[in-house]
């Protein structure tokens, strides 16, 4: 009779993401994540396959709950510009050691690019998601009068994306909340209507 897993799979997969999260895929070892999780070899292969599905997993896991906080952000004050503004202010924690490890999803751009097809698609998925409801805010924006008729809510929002990813990139550079949240306020402010 095989022994019931004695681990809470849901912490040792937390405990994987701020692995992953904090060094990449290449850099962690299994050595690393076993350890983080407080698990065997045994149960991390039975349980999770391997280090690479393993990350598939923790990034998706990553992702649905950055989302997920992204939308929360953008869509709960009255005020579109004021959701952009929360949206990217959002993204900037006032702990430096928090910060510094930037975003997830971008590190795992950075590190894989377009050359898995796996990951491709699943930044895609959430890139729409995302994109999509940016752009329905531009609109709303737009109707109310604080944000630029002129401007293509798509192209905004794309706008608005790249700004998130330079931001989290900042970050991982070493750049300070002061830095990034007047960044975040300057990028919002081109938005606005004249």
């Amino acid at each position: 009779m095989a022994r019931p897993r004695e681990f809470d799979r849901d912490a040792a997969l937390a405990a994987a993401i701020n692995v992953f999260w904090s060094k990449g895929f290449a850099a962690t070892s299994t050595e690393d994540l076993v350890r983080a999780m407080g698990i065997g070899r045994q149960s991390f292969y039975n349980t999770f396959g391997d280090k690479r599905r393993l990350y598939l997993e923790a990034l998706q896991a990553y992702q649905q709950n950055a989302t997920s906080c992204h939308l929360g952000r953008l869509t709960s004050p009255v005020s579109p510009l004021a959701g952009l503004l929360d949206l990217l202010v959002g993204l900037i924690p006032d702990d430096d050691s928090l910060r510094c490890k930037g975003c997830m999803g971008t590190g795992s751009v950075g590190e894989f690019g377009t050359t898995d097809p796996e990951l491709v698609e699943m930044r895609e998925r959430m890139i729409a998601v995302v994109s999509a409801k940016i752009a329905e805010r531009i609109e709303e924006g737009q109707s109310l009068g604080e944000i630029d008729a002129d401007l293509d809510p798509k192209q905004a929002a794309a706008f608005v994306q790249i700004t998130m990813t330079g931001l989290q990139l900042a970050a991982r550079g070493g750049a300070g909340a002061q830095e990034l949240h007047a960044l975040a306020a300057f990028a919002v402010e081109r938005l606005k209507a004249k």
